[in-house]
């Protein structure tokens, strides 16, 4: 059939799966020259043609049903920050608050992590640093620093697991509750979105039917971010047989305005022997089926054969890496034998994890060497041996995401990043890079910004001395990470942090007539609390 259209627009169609329909377009030439054909959809003016053997009509279409805000045009590539909280608490260098965040070198900040309640709830989880303290809000006033910005919190973590996510997504009401909540938590706090960090659907504690119920909570959610002009994202597995059990990813790119890859940790100290903790190709010590999965090209490729769109897709990024410790110090290269994980490093205090701060800060005391077939380096100091990426491999992996026609690129997590410059290359080398690449910017910006919280009701708690790292009192307050009242008196707690199996112990005091609310994580009035 021919077609006539303006003198100043011109013409081209595409079948779409549906039988029998093929949609027609029209765009003004000029919008068609500086855009190109690929991404007519999201340009205005425009026409749309729908033929089929019974209807032939023209249905002008205002462009902002049909721009997704995930739309990427050729020069703009998202570069997604995760900041995850807890890094206040780190000692010396490696304390990291908001506002030690530079906004301008992210498109996208997403503060880590709240909580989910088995009532379907959204769950502040350190309401001391987080609403005390005002942590929240001095996040999204980071958005005055770089208004271009966009604020996200993300629920969930390795640490949340998947029961209650399980419970509350495969029951109609607690889910329908769930997107409510979530959607005033959003509104009520100011953030521009929501990241989902379920970690995993059908696994730890998941239930079979989380893949499908999975698939029905963002669909539900999205009408409602899409009223309310939020953004909504998650982040996913790289691995294969987690992909295949966890998710409808059909479903989850129809949805999700971006989907953040996690393609780091692919070797660890779970591991026999050394690897790298985010190898860019498979390597020659890769032999199996298995192993020649485990790196970021596999993990893009499958996301994408499965039918996830590569412009909505986010390389994970790490700016730390995975440590071991040596069997022998005369095999020191790719899959030599360990004794287990690495020793912990100073601010991370995780045994088989080292910040890329703490990597570069004893950079006189490493051995670094690169990885030529995985494009990736790795560190060794007598028997300890560490696989991380550096400025290098961050570049290379920015330019996969142009060469693939990603989205952009993910970091986990900006608080790892050698964000005071003490080695040498200035502040957030690595996020300088992958900016270096995708965005252009090859410098960032001084924050000075002092936001401050809402005024409390009651006051604030007192940092008391900080205790050296110790064995758990015999009384055994401390028997897991996080905030713990004394047992014998109300008025005192602690933050206790496991380094290696023993407690770090910091101790509070909350001011006179208060008390330690240990349901909220707050000093409260007596009358309010049971103690």
């Amino acid at each position: 059939m021919n077609y006539n259209y303006p003198n100043n627009y011109i013409s081209y169609s595409r079948s779409d799966s549906f039988d029998r329909i093929n949609t027609h377009f029209c765009v003004n030439k000029e919008s068609y020259k500086n855009v190109g054909k690929e991404h007519v959809l999201h340009l205005t003016p425009l026409l749309l043609l729908y033929q089929d053997s019974k209807m032939q009509y023209w249905l002008p279409i205002v462009a902002a049903l049909v721009i997704a805000t995930s739309y990427v045009q050729a020069d703009d590539y998202r570069v997604v920050c995760y900041y995850g909280s807890w890094a206040v608490y780190r000692p010396g260098n490696g304390k990291f608050d908001v506002e030690n965040i530079d906004p301008t070198l992210c498109t996208h900040l997403i503060y880590t992590f709240v909580g989910v309640s088995s009532e379907g709830g959204v769950t502040i989880l350190d309401s001391w640093n987080e609403i005390d303290k005002g942590a929240l809000s001095r996040f999204n006033a980071l958005k005055q620093i770089s208004p271009s910005a966009k604020t996200m919190v993300a629920i969930g973590g390795w640490n949340a697991g998947s029961s209650t996510f399980s419970q509350v997504v495969n029951n109609d009401g607690l889910r329908a509750k769930f997107v409510d909540n979530i959607v005033n938590f959003v509104k009520q706090y100011g953030f521009d979105g929501f990241d989902l960090d379920w970690e995993y659907p059908t696994q730890r504690g998941g239930a079979a039917g989380d893949k499908a119920a999975f698939a029905k909570l963002v669909s539900e959610l999205r009408p409602k971010f899409d009223a309310n002009g939020f953004i909504l994202s998650a982040a996913v597995s790289a691995g294969q047989s987690t992909i295949d059990a966890a998710y409808d990813v059909p479903a989850l790119a129809k949805y999700l305005d971006f989907i953040n890859i996690m393609t780091y940790d692919l070797h660890g100290s779970w591991d026999s022997t050394t690897g790298e903790n985010a190898p860019l190709y498979a390597g020659p010590a890769d032999r199996t089926a298995d192993s020649a999965t485990l790196n970021v090209d596999f993990a893009i490729n499958y996301w994408i054969q499965k039918g996830a769109p590569a412009k909505k897709l986010n390389v994970g990024m790490g700016t730390y890496g995975r440590s071991f410790t040596l069997q022998n110090t005369k095999s020191t290269g790719i899959d030599a034998a360990i004794t287990g994980p690495g020793q912990a490093g100073p601010y991370t205090r995780e045994a088989g994890t080292l910040g890329y701060n703490e990597i570069c800060e004893q950079g006189n005391q490493w051995t670094v060497y690169w990885n030529d077939e995985q494009k990736v380096p790795y560190a060794v100091n007598g028997n300890q041996w560490v696989g991380f990426d550096n400025a290098d491999s961050l570049k290379l992996k920015a330019q996969y995401v142009k060469d693939k026609g990603l989205g952009g690129a993910m970091i986990w997590s900006v608080e790892t990043d050698d964000f005071l410059g003490v080695c040498g290359a200035g502040k957030f080398p690595l996020l300088i890079a992958i900016n270096s690449v995708l965005t252009g910017k090859t410098s960032g910006t001084e924050t000075s910004i002092k936001a401050t919280a809402a005024p409390s009701q009651v006051a604030e708690p007192v940092q008391a001395t900080t205790v050296a790292p110790a064995p758990a009192p015999a009384s055994g307050v401390c028997t897991r990470s996080g905030y713990v009242r004394d047992p014998s008196n109300c008025q005192v707690f602690y933050y206790c942090d496991n380094v290696n199996g023993q407690y770090s112990i910091s101790q509070f005091n909350c001011p006179a007539g208060t008390v330690f609310d240990t349901s909220l994580n707050v000093c409260n009035y007596p009358d309010a609390v049971q103690c």
